[in-house]
């Protein structure tokens, strides 16, 4: 029974214990319902002490942060009468400018005018400057014109008598070098970006040229590299080298508008990215069909050239030569001398029947070939308008570029089209002709062996 009632004091004392906040260590434990009781009031007069401490500490903190408040209040009618005497200040001052302003306007006169147009004209120069290839050889000229027309835009600054010399001065520079062709020194990149130390020809403001080729310059880095493509017909080479004398050169008149002339020409596709541009049907169709045509045309000529020799020497010749298809016609009759006239004429037509495949041989092919060729070519027009279309619906019609590829692709293949079929149907013209004459001739002396048969 004492052991139980000691467990219940146990279990009894750490609950207390646990709701006191751990007043009392763990190892505190009451030995009986008196120390028990003791505890507790312990623990409440503890916690009485610290209630009465933090109220303590609250009211002192009410006391510091009333005179705060009481401090900032005042800090506020300070700043108050502060700013108010700051705006009075700011209104006196605004006063003064407005009169100084008056003043300087007054005083200006005139010269105010001319300013305006000096700012006017600095701001042309600028942007003249910017892109002229002048710059090239003068570079950094664009920063006085900045600071100059800062100053002059500011209501606080004039720009001195020098500034407005030097801007004078810059004005001649530019119309004196633009009408020069000079040389200088000068930092070239090459289309693999390595860049050397060369001498430079500036062509007044139109093109810059080195070692034979013309210059691009860029006016935001200021740095000069060979264009990707040159021009075909290039002289600047001796414009280089000349020393004195008139040397022709081609230039871009559109060169102090930055040269867009010389980019678009140079820029021109070249007859390898021509074709290219024909795609899948010009490339794969009609470039093949081409050259086959090519060369059965080459392969006939040169057959019926040897033919239509042989054929010349065989009608000068008294015995029948088999090599030739008028010695093989003539031939049938002398081999059979008795035979009747009519039986006569059926060999020889048969005989002839026999050459004429062999003289109009491939010519057939070379006629398809000349009448599918613009089939192709407008086959290679409704694909390139079919690739236009899809452009347009991805892209929109506003941008030209877009639908270029496909318009190139359209052109070029009917282009490409037409280059086959013009030629190829000449040629097969020309040599169906040439076949024609040799089965004539194959004919004309069928006829004439008849007729002499007929004769007796």
């Amino acid at each position: 029974m004492r052991n139980v009632k000691s467990a219940i004091l146990g279990l009894f004392t750490a609950g207390m214990m646990t709701m006191s906040f751990g007043a009392f260590a763990q190892d505190d434990k009451a030995g009986s319902l008196d120390e028990l009781l003791n505890m507790v009031k312990q623990s409440k007069i503890g916690e009485s002490k610290e209630a009465r401490a933090r109220e303590a500490q609250f009211k002192k903190q009410r006391s510091q942060q009333s005179n705060l408040l009481a401090q900032a209040k005042a800090e506020k009618v300070k700043q108050e009468q502060l700013s108010q005497k700051l705006e009075d200040e700011a209104k006196v001052y605004e006063a003064k400018i407005k009169e100084l302003r008056t003043l300087r306007e007054d005083r200006l006169g005139a010269l105010n005018e001319l300013f305006g147009h000096m700012t006017s004209t600095a701001g042309d120069l600028r942007s003249n400057i910017e892109t002229s290839l002048v710059s090239a050889q003068f570079p950094g000229r664009e920063a006085f014109l900045n600071e100059l027309i800062d100053k002059m835009n500011s209501e606080t600054k004039l720009p001195t008598t020098e500034e407005l010399e030097k801007l004078w001065s810059l004005l001649l520079q530019e119309i004196v070098e633009s009408g020069k062709v000079t040389t200088f020194a000068a930092t070239v990149a090459d289309p693999s970006g390595n860049q050397s130390e060369r001498t430079v020809v500036r062509v007044g403001n139109y093109n810059l040229l080195s070692d034979g080729k013309y210059l691009d310059f860029n006016p935001k880095t200021g740095s000069l590299s060979e264009l990707a493509r040159q021009p075909s017909i290039n002289n600047s080479a001796a414009l280089q080298s000349a020393t004195s004398g008139f040397t022709k050169v081609g230039i871009d008149p559109t060169g102090p508008a930055g040269g867009q002339l010389l980019k678009a020409l140079i820029d021109t596709p070249n007859l390898m990215e021509r074709w290219k541009q024909g795609g899948f049907v010009g490339t794969y169709f009609i470039t093949p069909i081409f050259f086959i045509g090519l060369l059965i045309a080459l392969i006939r000529f040169i057959a019926l050239a040897g033919i239509g020799g042989k054929v010349s020497k065989q009608l000068k010749a008294k015995k029948a030569n088999p090599n030739n298809p008028l010695g093989r016609v003539l031939k049938v009759a002398e081999d059979n001398p008795g035979i009747d006239s009519e039986s006569l004429e059926l060999k020889l037509e048969e005989a002839i029947l026999k050459e004429k495949p062999a003289i109009e041989s491939m010519l057939p092919t070379l006629k398809i070939i000349s009448m599918v060729a613009p089939l192709l070519g407008l086959l290679g027009t409704v694909t390139g308008m079919i690739v236009v279309f899809q452009a347009i619906t991805i892209y929109g019609a506003g941008d030209p570029k877009a639908m270029a590829g496909g318009i190139s692709s359209a052109l070029v293949t009917t282009v490409m089209g037409l280059i086959v079929a013009i030629p190829t149907v000449l040629l097969h013209t020309f040599l169906s002709g040439k076949a024609k004459r040799i089965t004539h001739v194959l004919e004309e002396q069928s006829a004439g062996i008849i007729a002499n048969k007929a004769e007796g």
